[in-house]
């Protein structure tokens, strides 16, 4: 990193953020640290695991290894922009109905690939979604849930 701060301007869940950086600084770093959004988790920092991953103009991205200086005036969409406890978006709904989780660890980066598959695809073979998870890591193995929960949330979105 540079030392140099900039401004940066992160539409982050629908919201406008004024955030003071070096450009180069990890996304992930400014929705945990600046902004204390805890869906997206630091897992291997290397952009391999999933658990960090974010919706950047509605396409799934890695924020451990996404600078900031490349989504500043994109729509950046994390766990928390999808729903809320009280009312959870159609894949978070089926992850809980499905309990699609043993640790939780990973499940930021289910679903949040299952959303972006959603998005460019709404009706994706059970074949698509595995091939869309292969690269999300879950040491709990909780793989049948997590398909089953993705399946029932293309069956509510169609």
């Amino acid at each position: 990193m540079s030392g140099k701060t900039q401004t940066f301007t992160l539409n982050v869940n629908q919201a406008a953020h004024q955030i003071d950086v070096e450009p180069d600084t990890p996304l992930l770093y400014v929705l945990r640290n600046d902004l204390e959004l805890n869906g997206p988790k630091f897992g291997c920092g290397l952009g391999e695991c999933g658990a960090c991953t974010v919706l950047v103009d509605g396409v799934a991205a890695r924020s451990c290894v996404v600078p900031v200086k490349s989504v500043a005036g994109h729509d950046v969409t994390t766990l928390e922009g999808l729903g809320s406890p009280e009312l959870p978006g159609l894949v978070q709904q089926a992850f809980i109905d499905k309990q699609g989780a043993q640790c939780g660890y990973c499940l930021n980066g289910m679903i949040m690939t299952i959303q972006a598959l959603l998005n460019r695809n709404p009706n994706p073979t059970e074949q698509q979604i595995r091939q869309e998870l292969k690269y999300n890591l879950c040491r709990c193995g909780t793989h049948m849930e997590i398909t089953e929960a993705a399946l029932l949330a293309v069956e509510r979105n169609r």
